[in-house]
């Protein structure tokens, strides 16, 4: 009993406290958000209740990764890797996914419902930080940028195949982050950006379905929005609408006037925020995200190696770039690609799989120090 104690304390004395609580006040945020949504008929209580059990188990979990020392999640990387692997490959079987336009994201496991590419995301941030911290300087050999690009690319290719282009563009941020982190010459960063345009073309010819190109295009085409306000357009035109209609403070909680906008409870969850509290509730989002953002940062910079490093970093692009892109799609920005927004949209793997992230860079402040730990005993 002495030595769970001795070991609570050092956990309380050295963990970053600043960034659980962060999350969990954004949390709190959110099951408060979804269960107005059932008061509003948007949805049921069970989706309020999958919700809530996703955020207790989510946070629960999170804690218990920041006590692993995330030198050791890096060690045993064969164990959960395939693991992930396999959920992700199961979406071609089609007995067990929900497709949805193309899209094979979802998995259907019993009575359950899982995006396998947010656990997929965790596993990532932490084989990618491994291979590139072993690297070191040597990422800037031909032959292990390419084998670095390989293990970067591939659940970008394999996500893309499957269709959610969204979830690809995500793993593909946190690939160049990471790589940027880890030492790349400025010389290869000149060559990639020399490369967009061509890239580019390829994508938008050759890789990109015709769906995928009209959401772009009606962005900036009046006259598309006009032909495609019931189709295309539809959720960016009503969930702009939706989102300003809510003025400096909001409609309330109680409104008769509310903006039917499509899947209001997720993907335009930031219209809903603006409707029902305004441009002073989606401010204070913005600014609750923008210094979860910063504190990811801090942590990165004051990471012990740059394995903590990178880790770090890996999840700061994950959940920047969720941020930017589900804002964006509401503010009519960016086209429509199905990007939750952190710890605020409804869906139980993301708030799981987010709050475990935050567990692991928990960890690399838990494991500044080299004491003997309950999971881990650093060599000196």
């Amino acid at each position: 009993m002495k030595t769970v104690l001795k070991y609570l304390g050092s956990y309380f004395k050295h963990v970053d406290k600043v960034l659980p609580l962060i999350c969990i006040a954004i949390t709190v945020f959110d099951i408060f958000l979804v269960n107005s949504m059932v008061t509003t008929g948007i949805i049921d209580q069970s989706t309020a209740n999958t919700q809530l059990a996703a955020a207790i188990l989510g946070i629960s979990a999170g804690f218990i990764i920041s006590f692993i020392d995330y030198k050791l999640l890096s060690k045993y990387w064969f164990i959960y890797t395939p693991i992930a692997l396999i959920l992700q490959l199961l979406l071609f079987v089609p007995s067990l996914r929900i497709e949805i336009d193309d899209d094979l994201a979802w998995l259907r496991l019993g009575r359950f419902t899982m995006q396998p590419s947010d656990v997929l995301k965790f596993v990532f941030i932490i084989t990618l930080a491994t291979h590139i911290s072993k690297l070191g300087d040597k990422i800037n050999s031909i032959k292990h940028l390419l084998l670095v690009c390989v293990h970067g690319l591939f659940p970008v290719a394999l996500i893309m195949y499957q269709g959610d282009a969204g979830s690809a563009l995500v793993f593909l941020f946190i690939f160049i982050c990471m790589l940027f982190m880890g030492g790349l010459s400025w010389k290869y960063l000149v060559a990639g950006l020399a490369c967009v345009p061509v890239v580019g073309y390829v994508a938008w010819n050759f890789i990109m379905q015709d769906h995928h190109r009209r959401r772009f295009l009606i962005l900036f085409d009046k006259e598309m929005q006009q032909e495609e306000i019931l189709g295309d357009y539809l959720q960016q035109y009503r969930g702009t609408i939706a989102m300003g209609s809510g003025q400096l403070s909001g409609l309330g909680f109680d409104s008769d006037n509310y903006t039917y906008t499509p899947f209001l409870e997720n993907d335009f969850v930031f219209s809903y925020i603006g409707m029902t509290l305004g441009f002073i509730g989606c401010m204070a989002v913005v600014i609750a995200l923008a210094v979860l953002c910063l504190k990811l940062l801090s942590n990165a910079s004051g990471a012990p190696d740059p394995l903590g490093k990178l880790i770090c970093v890996g999840v700061f692009a994950m959940v920047f770039f969720h941020c930017v892109i589900n804002i964006g799609m509401a503010l009519t920005v960016v086209p429509v690609i199905g990007i939750p927004l952190p710890f605020i949209s409804q869906g139980g793997t993301s708030m799981m799989m987010t709050h475990i992230c935050m567990g692991l860079v928990m960890s690399t402040s838990w494991h500044r120090e080299k004491p003997k730990h309950m999971f881990y005993t650093e060599k000196d």
